[in-house]
């Protein structure tokens, strides 16, 4: 009996504890399998890519109703409802772009026996060479009936024209990969199929720049600008704002940002009489412009402002600044194309640098010196390297970097921008003309608000939106332009422009129920943000604070019912 106890003891405590698989495992699995399937069905837009994530996005959602979030730490609570919400947004995005594509797959030459060929090359089916042939001269006779099709049809908008020609082009790279897997290794297909195919080929490239062309570009253009974008509407933002977790609507967020400009505009008249020129600070703003560097002058005055700012975190405890980071930083200098859409910096790892080239015009030249000088530029290096964007991403590629999924630019513009307002209140600008740099993008950042979403609500147009930014920031034309331009036309989401005011109201609120009470100290609170990666900051505050988390959670927090100094 003694033996039959200690064997039967034995047995129970060996049997395997049935456990939920860890969320972040979860997270490292799923990006793995979307990698897998983004790579097998590799022409995107198709019916097939749409059919396979449309079924692996509804498993997924399946997979995670499983769970028993009662059960889960509180990181993995926020876990659950950053990949919850991930799952809902890419299912969304997918419905939106498979009905684009209904819109223009009617156009596409051949799509559905294109595609049957592309199968056939994955698995590695043999091919009979003269019926191949003859399926590429059908092709090349379906674009000619393709093109009649759309030239009947009329006019397309400059978006469906860019979709469709992307579409075309994406089918027709699929294509000649497959040709190429049999072309020289397969007699028979080589012989029968080179003419056909390269005549297909030709044919398919000359219509899918006819397909792109096929919008009526005067007619798009709703004013003198020339820009064309696309107003998303009301819904499209509201919808957007709540992947994002944030509970203001755009009238909300125009108001608010209209509040934090105010503040700023009050600033830069205190400025502006400390310089002597009264209320006129325009005349301030000109001047500070003037101070501007020499040609070829400009990387030595970024590597400086770069380590002023090391130096002054690190000599306030703000934030832990590992020596690897402030190592590994570099710069190069944007080309002249480039400063047409990004006319300052952009930043990360390397900074990039915008300052003239012989190649400008003489107005050019001196637009791009005025535009960073070295007061404009303290506010913006900083904000481009340390503690800005390099920092940041030097950490996500180390602290829970399964989250990285979920990166935003509400964190990651936020961040960059709320160190702005940290160092404003350290008096990291220690004249008046520093402020006035400062002052000037914080001026730049809550415009970005106003005219974006305006636009998007289909109440301004791009030039109301270009005068607007010289009117009320002191932009030069040519940089209110490139402005505009980058936010309709480049490749950035809808609501892009806005995240930075809003993310850094976000963070600074955050600091205010955090820092402010005494509950964290400054760096604790820089550091512990900085060690959960880039998520919407609502999910910051739900790790940092005690707020009760369900899987049904939606964020209620009302973040900028306040303005910094007022």
């Amino acid at each position: 009996m003694k033996t039959f106890l200690v064997l039967f003891s034995f047995l129970f405590v060996s049997l395997p504890v049935v456990a939920q698989q860890p969320i972040a495992e979860k997270i490292t699995m799923y990006e793995a399998d979307h990698g897998a399937l983004n790579r097998k069905y590799s022409v995107q837009p198709s019916d097939e890519y749409f059919e396979r994530f449309d079924r692996f996005y509804a498993g997924w959602l399946t997979n995670l109703e499983s769970v028993d979030f009662e059960n889960l730490s509180r990181a993995e609570q926020v876990d659950y409802l950053l990949f919850k919400n991930e799952l809902q947004r890419s299912a969304y995005f997918l419905e939106a772009e498979e009905e684009r594509f209904a819109k223009i797959e009617a156009f596409i030459p051949a799509k559905d026996n294109a595609m049957a060929f592309i199968n056939k090359r994955r698995v590695g089916d043999s091919m009979e060479g003269k019926k191949v042939a003859n399926w590429f001269s059908a092709w090349t006779e379906d674009i000619s009936t393709a093109q009649s099709k759309l030239e009947a049809h009329g006019m397309l908008t400059k978006r469906e024209a860019g979709f469709l020609g992307e579409a075309i082009e994406e089918l027709q790279r699929a294509v000649e990969e497959a040709y190429k897997f049999y072309y020289q290794y397969d007699p028979d297909f080589t012989w029968w199929v080179e003419e056909p195919f390269s005549k297909w080929d030709d044919s398919l490239e000359e219509y899918q720049e006819f397909a792109s062309n096929q919008f009526d570009a005067e007619k798009e253009a709703v004013d003198e600008s020339g820009i064309v974008g696309t107003p998303i509407g009301e819904e499209e933002i509201n919808r957007r704002l709540s992947f994002e977790m944030i509970s203001y609507t755009p009238q909300e967020l125009i108001e608010i940002a209209n509040e934090q400009y105010q503040w700023t505009y009050n600033e830069m008249l205190k400025a502006s009489r400390e310089l002597g020129y009264g209320d006129d600070w325009k005349a301030a703003l000109e001047y500070v412009k003037t101070t501007h560097v020499e040609a070829g002058e400009q990387p030595p005055l970024v590597k400086e402002l770069a380590e002023e700012a090391v130096t002054f975190l690190e000599e306030r405890d703000l934030v832990t600044i590992p020596e690897l980071a402030k190592e590994t930083w570099r710069m190069v200098m944007l080309s002249p194309e480039w400063q047409k859409i990004a006319p300052f910096f952009l930043g990360g790892e390397v900074v990039r640098i915008a300052y003239p080239t012989n190649t400008m015009t003489q107005e050019e030249k001196l637009m791009s010196m005025r535009g960073n000088n070295p007061h404009f530029s303290k506010a913006v290096v900083h904000h481009e390297l340390i503690p800005g964007h390099h920092l940041q991403q030097f950490m996500n590629q180390r602290y829970e970097t399964h989250r990285r999924l979920f990166r935003t630019p509400f964190w990651t513009e936020g961040w960059a921008l709320y160190w702005e307002f940290v160092l404003w209140e350290k008096e990291f600008p220690n004249n008046p003309e520093d402020r006035i740099g400062m002052l000037y993008w914080r001026m730049h950042r809550a415009a970005r608000i106003v005219f974006s979403l305006n636009y998007h609500l289909g109440n301004w147009s791009p030039q109301q939106c270009i005068d607007y930014l010289v009117d009320k920031v002191g932009h030069e034309y040519a940089n209110a332009e490139a402005e505009v331009r980058r936010s309709f036309e480049g490749n950035y989401g809808p609501l892009y422009q806005i995240a930075y005011m809003v993310g850094a109201m976000q963070f600074y609120s955050l600091r205010m129920e955090l820092v402010d009470s005494g509950m964290m100290s400054e760096k604790e609170f820089h550091d512990t943000i900085l060690h959960n990666n880039s998520i919407p900051v609502a999910m910051v505050k739900a790790l940092l604070t005690e707020k009760e988390l369900s899987p049904e959670y939606q964020s209620s927090w009302k973040f900028g019912d306040y303005i910094q100094g007022m």
